[in-house]
């Protein structure tokens, strides 16, 4: 399948691009993940063991409706942007009308990552370089007390991972590294085209 297969069959559009009319060092683009890159994902990760997992940076919600959809799994994408949350909800809307009835959740938050509450199922967590390593940071701490407060096992993805988000995991949290995935054809031209998995050390 290619892209526009996953979205006539999701029925959403979330292709494209956006740049933020007002540039910050904070905050990256808006690009969705390859559909290749999900499909990857959903063939090397135990999709199983996840109750619930958190997209910071969704966008128009291209992850959560492809979780939602093949792994039945209640997810919740966080978008700072307001029109591409609107663009969310809007998808959510077409994705519903012909959805399978499940037991998982599917919903959208407009609001800043790090002003997230982690909720006490949620115990995946998936980033495509959405923001700034101070901000990751934030939410990195912000999942660890949800860690401590309810000890369960917690997955961060990291999907073209930048240097100083894998340092910090690994040199400043109880995450280690669980897999590296390295994405078929690409990973030869880019060593960044990968994905990172880390797991909370119990």
């Amino acid at each position: 399948m290619n892209e526009s297969d996953y979205e006539r069959l999701l029925r959403i559009q979330t292709v494209g691009m956006r740049e933020w009319k007002y540039q910050s060092s904070h905050y990256n683009r808006y690009e969705a993940t390859p559909y290749d890159v999900l499909k990857v994902l959903f063939e090397a990760y135990e999709w199983q063991r996840v109750k619930g997992l958190v997209d910071f940076g969704c966008g128009k919600g291209r992850v959560p409706f492809y979780v939602h959809h093949f792994h039945h799994i209640s997810v919740t994408g966080i978008e700072m942007s307001g029109q591409l949350y609107q663009q969310s909800m809007e998808n959510l809307m077409k994705y519903t009308e012909r959805a399978k009835p499940t037991r998982a959740s599917i919903s959208f938050e407009c609001c800043l990552a790090e002003e997230y509450k982690i909720g006490p199922q949620e115990d995946c967590f998936y980033f495509f370089n959405p923001f700034s390593t101070p901000i990751f940071q934030k939410v990195v701490h912000n999942i660890l007390e949800s860690l401590e407060d309810h000890l369960r096992t917690m997955d961060i993805i990291l999907y073209y991972p930048t240097s100083d988000y894998i340092e910090f995991l690994e040199r400043e949290t109880v995450f280690e590294l669980w897999k590296e995935i390295h994405i078929p054809k690409h990973y030869e031209e880019n060593g960044n085209e990968r994905l990172m998995i880390y797991r909370s050390k119990l």
